[in-house]
């Protein structure tokens, strides 16, 4: 297919793009899925079938069992939004070979070892991942193995593909959180007089809009630009965050913090907060990713938006 351009677009002109996404239905892919469509680009996604969308090609597959459907077809760049274990990323490699582009992985801050300090850079110490190194692809996906099989996702993309570019992101809100964590504190602020806030107040707090994700990595594709990457915005506090939805909301509600001790096995009740403590992994050093062209819309805007679908569309399920 001849090398096309978006003439409408300010120089300089970014080249149509063939995107594969692997798994872009539902927040984090499906904002990089409308952000590619946005930009003119070519999508094919990858889903099991429950959900197509419009204006991409929808591919059906199980990559667990083979992603056959892929062999004998050409991207310039493949973004792997859903690849929880090493196998999939080698499945992946297997069906594209050269001829999915240049990969991307979507990972996750949880794959940092504890005690990095805060502000840390994308080369701090990662998990150790012998707990899971035995049997990678069929051990149980919980708290405990989700970090140390992201590296291992990781370090198998390294192996596989020439220099992919990996992302890291903090806690991702904004519209379409079927997860319901950060939903849940704008609902609460918006529709409760009180709300029960778990201290402290002044505990880090990292998170980037899925939409300011998608535009990020998008845009490095269409330079490509590769390397890995923190994505989210400055820190702030996990007050400043709820002040900042009350503030954007236009609502004044009694906020009433709790002790930390007060919380302890109420994580449900209390989404997004982390036992009190300030984890260095929610106040990670943006910086490369800042350079390279991350922008993170105001707060604001992220809040009223969330709110808007969530009147629109109603609370999601929350998911594990």
């Amino acid at each position: 297919m001849p090398a096309r351009t978006r003439a409408t677009f300010p120089p300089p002109y970014a080249p149509v793009m063939r995107i594969l996404v692997l798994g872009g239905t539902r927040f984090v892919g499906r904002a990089i899925v409308d952000h590619a469509v946005s930009q003119g680009h070519e999508v094919t996604v990858v889903t099991r079938g429950s959900t197509t969308l419009p204006e991409v090609e929808n591919l059906v597959a199980d990559r667990d069992r083979g992603l056959a459907q892929l062999r004998g077809r050409v991207w310039d760049a493949t973004v792997d939004v859903c690849a929880y274990r090493p196998g999939q990323v080698s499945t992946a490699a297997q069906a594209l070979g050269e001829s999915g582009g240049m990969y991307t992985l979507i990972s996750t801050v949880s794959v940092y070892a504890d005690g990095i300090p805060a502000n840390a850079t994308e080369s701090a110490a990662l998990l150790d991942t012998a707990a899971v190194a035995d049997d990678p692809d069929h051990v149980d996906i919980t708290a405990q193995t989700y970090g140390p099989l992201k590296v291992m996702c990781e370090q198998r993309a390294q192996e596989m593909f020439a220099n992919p570019l990996i992302i890291r992101p903090t806690y991702v809100i904004g519209p379409r959180d079927y997860t319901g964590r950060f939903p849940a504190w704008v609902r609460r602020i918006a529709e409760q007089g009180s709300v029960d806030c778990p201290g402290p107040a002044d505990a880090a707090m990292q998170y980037v809009d899925a939409r300011d994700q998608a535009a990020f990595v998008i845009g490095l594709l269409e330079r490509g630009i590769r390397g890995t990457y923190h994505c989210a915005a400055p820190a702030t506090t996990f007050g400043q965050m709820l002040a900042g939805i009350a503030q954007a909301l236009e609502v004044t509600p009694e906020m009433t913090w709790l002790a930390p001790a007060d919380c302890e096995g109420r994580e449900t009740e209390f989404p997004l907060w982390a036992s009190g403590e300030s984890s260095p992994m929610l106040q990670l050093d943006p910086a490369a990713a800042l350079g390279a062209g991350l922008r993170a819309r105001p707060f604001s805007e992220t809040v009223r938006d969330t709110r808007d679908w969530q009147v629109r569309e109603g609370d999601p399920e929350r998911t594990p």
